[in-house]
């Protein structure tokens, strides 16, 4: 089976796992919009908290419920992200925004919703049998989505809008530490949180993923296909917004992202031909044209 193959078998585990976890009631908007923001992508930090699970021997299972709360976080951060106080966008993964297909107000109650539902999926016996273990990933993802986190990133992301400055590239690799790469990392730790082990090195091999996997967000607005990432391209270079591109240029950036890669799979040599998936993850941020 190819690495996409089995990307996607996962995501539509992981989708089959949110679709039975959300609340079903048709006709109210905002759990509609729930359903709408959550549905769809390829899930690759739900994937990363799987593979990392079963790195240690746990069952596909196992891992689900920390699975869907972590894409629960992203999609609630992608409706809030999408709003015209923030990035103003009205395509995602190929569908209209939240905000587009109801509301500004449904929109925000329906990622507030999301926010929550992941942290309940994480309290609840079935993400851990032991107490201190759910304690220790709703504890991490609070501070991965928080103000130290992602938060803090699109903060910083939307101050230097109007900061009369450029951002250099140490101020933009700090930025997207939080705003992409602090989910990122709680994906690929979750597993090993899961399994009682260490999660050092994943972290490490989460932090260059993370990095690698901006930097290639960033060329993909220069080089994608709007109709296969579905979502704006162009943006950020029509708005002048400094990125690993601007500051690298192309080829510069493609460059650091290969170094990037190469340090991510470093990172998993403790783990030897176990980690091969996740080295092909690695390997698929850079490649991937959605």
């Amino acid at each position: 089976m190819s690495f996409r193959d089995h990307l996607a078998r996962r995501a539509r585990t992981i989708g089959a796992y949110l679709d039975a976890a959300l609340p079903d009631a048709p006709g109210v908007p905002v759990i509609e919009a729930m359903r709408h923001a959550s549905g769809g992508g390829k899930r690759l930090r739900g994937f990363l908290v799987v593979e990392g699970a079963v790195l240690f021997g746990l069952p596909e299972e196992a891992a689900l419920p920390a699975a869907g709360a972590i894409e629960a976080v992203h999609a609630y951060s992608l409706v809030h992200d999408d709003l015209p106080c923030m990035d103003d966008d009205d395509l995602r993964r190929g569908l209209p925004t939240v905000h587009v297909k109801w509301d500004e107000a449904t929109a925000v109650l329906a990622g507030d919703a999301l926010q929550t539902f992941a942290f309940g999926l994480l309290a609840s016996e079935a993400a851990h049998p032991d107490p201190e273990t759910r304690l220790r990933l709703i504890a991490s993802l609070a501070d991965a989505a928080g103000v130290h986190g992602m938060v803090l990133g699109q903060a910083l992301d939307i101050a230097a809008e109007t900061a009369g400055r450029a951002l250099s590239l140490e101020d933009i690799t700090a930025l997207q530490a939080g705003k992409t790469g602090a989910l990122i990392r709680w994906s690929a730790e979750a597993g090993a949180v899961l399994a009682g082990e260490d999660p050092e090195p994943l972290g490490r091999y989460a932090a260059a993923l993370g990095l690698a996997f901006q930097i290639a967000d960033d060329i993909l607005d220069i080089e994608g296909d709007e109709a296969k990432t579905g979502k704006r391209v162009g943006k950020d270079a029509e708005a002048g917004k400094a990125t690993f591109v601007s500051h690298l240029g192309l080829d510069g950036a493609k460059a650091r992202a290969e170094a990037l890669v190469a340090e991510a799979e470093a990172a998993l040599a403790v783990y030897g031909a176990r980690a091969g998936t996740l080295r092909d993850a690695a390997r698929f941020v850079i490649d991937r044209d959605l």
